[in-house]
């Protein structure tokens, strides 16, 4: 089974920029899926953005494209989420997760759709 782990959280001001970073441990098979989700307080889990591996499809949440960028580091095993312009709005807890591919990216970004999920890191936007 794949497993992750989250790293790259922090404080920052509004328009600033944080990248994320999601190290993969990869289980037998070379396909899987990665996602990144966020939850803020008092609110549903929210899906950001997903790549499949190994073809690099990905989708992102309408509401933050051209804000936040996934993106994928071969020699790493590491997945990054590069997020631009942030504001009050984004603070929130983001998580990593991973599973097979069972469908297109755009399909799998839904909470349900995994089960291996990383402990998450904190991202606080404030002015």
């Amino acid at each position: 089974q794949v497993q992750v782990a989250e790293s790259g959280g922090g404080l920052v001001q509004p328009g600033g920029s944080l990248r994320l970073s999601c190290i993969v441990s990869r289980g037998p098979y070379g396909y899987y899926t990665i996602a990144w989700f966020r939850q803020a307080p008092g609110k549903e889990r929210e899906c950001i953005s997903v790549i499949i591996i190994p073809h690099n499809t990905t989708y992102i949440n309408p509401s933050l494209k051209g804000r936040f960028t996934i993106s994928r580091d071969t020699t790493k095993d590491t997945i990054y989420l590069q997020m631009n312009d942030l504001k009050p709005e984004d603070t929130a807890k983001y998580s990593c997760a991973a599973d097979a591919p069972y469908g297109t990216p755009q399909e799998m970004c839904k909470e349900g759709e995994f089960h291996s999920w990383g402990q998450g890191t904190q991202v606080t936007v404030f002015s």
